[in-house]
């Protein structure tokens, strides 16, 4: 298709819109768009259709003037390009919705490509599609974008998507806001669940996505409690009843493996003699999963009359840190993490290091330092990958220790000579 630039008024004796138009056969439609650009007649070469690049007629600001030409007759080319690609019909409505995006046109206030956002999270949510985690995860990567958009200021349109962004989108997660490589590949990957909900309802053709690389993620180290630790956290008495508590929802977490968010579904009528009956709250099409019950964890529902003393998600982190605190768990740890290629070492109490989702790690670390298999262990957490599952294992300096003493100490009568 071919596309050509006109002067909106061509006999005027002053400056006058240059205007970029193309024919739609099908639509046996003319497309007219505004280039915002304005020109002296006389400064228009009416046989090119270009403003005079040389010689008397040329106008001072033609430099400028050829730039944001450029600018759409490329982004025309992209644009149908891309259309033939993946064989979907390009349309003077196609055109007026990517020039309106890229070119600003669009009424004061909105801006298509939030709105897109907000469309697939309501969307999400609505459709019951989505945990309160994760609908609070895609609120987070929203806010994120907004304010790389300001701090970058790289005014987010679809057409923007590109390896550019991905630069920027990249330096700004791990330098500015300092996220460490886990962080921003899980951020990155739900930007791309987005992207490509947006194409596939049309909201761009735009692909360039699709290529955009996670930093490589890494299995950090972590903390999970022995058995030692637990049966001190269950005869500690505590003269704070509200720590009391959290530690009984800490110790009922690690004891089945469950989620802090799933806690808030037990009930009595979920629960039997042997099991509580789980309904996966993030995949309604999963099986309901049965979580064999222990003295321990039978004990404490009982104690509660089957509804355990749960609290704000935040609040339990909080707390659960000086139930540990008030244990003496006083110990320095080293805490690991990677942001690209380095690794930042940094020192801190061990209580400092415990958080609701330890009691889930404690849970799969004793049952794999017991022998129990995989499938066994993930048919109770509710873990699809195998190697999530793994990632939780945190293997023990005594576990270590042991084990080599099993292979190396030997009867064996060794010479040094």
């Amino acid at each position: 298709m071919k596309y050509t630039f006109n002067l909106k008024e061509p006999k005027s004796d002053k400056e006058t819109l240059i205007l970029f138009s193309c024919y739609f056969k099908n639509e046996n439609k003319k497309f007219v768009f505004s280039t915002g650009e304005k020109i002296m007649p006389e400064n228009w070469d009416f046989e090119n259709r270009f403003p005079f690049v040389n010689g008397k007629k040329k106008s001072k600001f033609v430099q400028s003037i050829r730039l944001q030409m450029n600018r759409y007759s490329d982004l025309f080319l992209e644009t149908e390009s891309l259309y033939k690609r993946i064989n979907e019909p390009f349309t003077s409505k196609n055109l007026k919705k990517v020039f309106d995006e890229e070119f600003k046109k669009a009424p004061s206030g909105k801006n298509a490509f939030f709105d897109a956002y907000d469309e697939f999270t309501a969307e999400k949510e609505k459709g019951k599609e989505w945990s309160l985690s994760t609908i609070k995860r895609y609120k987070n990567i929203k806010n994120i974008l907004e304010k790389f958009e300001a701090a970058r200021k790289f005014k987010l349109t679809f057409s923007k998507i590109d390896e550019t962004f991905h630069r920027e989108f990249t330096s700004y997660c791990m330098d500015d806001l300092e996220h460490i490589n886990n962080t921003y590949a899980r951020n990155l990957g739900l930007f791309k669940t987005f992207m490509f909900w947006a194409r596939k309802n049309k909201f761009t053709y735009n692909d360039s996505f699709v290529g955009f690389k996670k930093v490589e993620r890494v299995i950090t180290n972590q903390i999970a409690l022995t058995i030692d630790d637990l049966n001190k956290l269950m005869q500690h008495k505590f003269e704070s009843e509200k720590l009391g508590k959290v530690r009984d929802v800490f110790v009922f977490a690690c004891v089945t493996g469950m989620r802090f968010g799933e806690l808030s579904l037990i009930r009595r009528s979920n629960v039997t003699n042997d099991f509580i009956l789980l309904k996966e709250n993030k995949d309604e099409t999963k099986e309901t999963r049965e979580i064999p019950l222990t003295s321990i964890s039978r004990y404490i529902l009982l104690k509660y009359d089957y509804k355990l003393p749960l609290i704000a998600n935040q609040k339990q982190n909080k707390y659960i840190k000086d139930v540990f605190q008030e244990m003496e768990y006083n110990n320095k740890v080293q805490k690991v993490t990677t942001k690209g290629k380095e690794n930042i070492k940094e020192e801190m109490f061990f209580y400092n290091r415990i958080s609701t989702h330890t009691a889930r790690r404690t849970f799969i670390t004793m049952m794999k330092r017991q022998g129990k298999s995989d499938k066994l262990i993930a048919s109770i957490t509710g873990h699809n990958d195998m190697k999530t599952l793994n990632q939780y294992y945190q293997i023990s300096e005594p576990e270590k220790k042991e084990a080599m003493d099993e292979v190396f100490n030997v009867e064996l009568k060794l010479k040094i000579v």
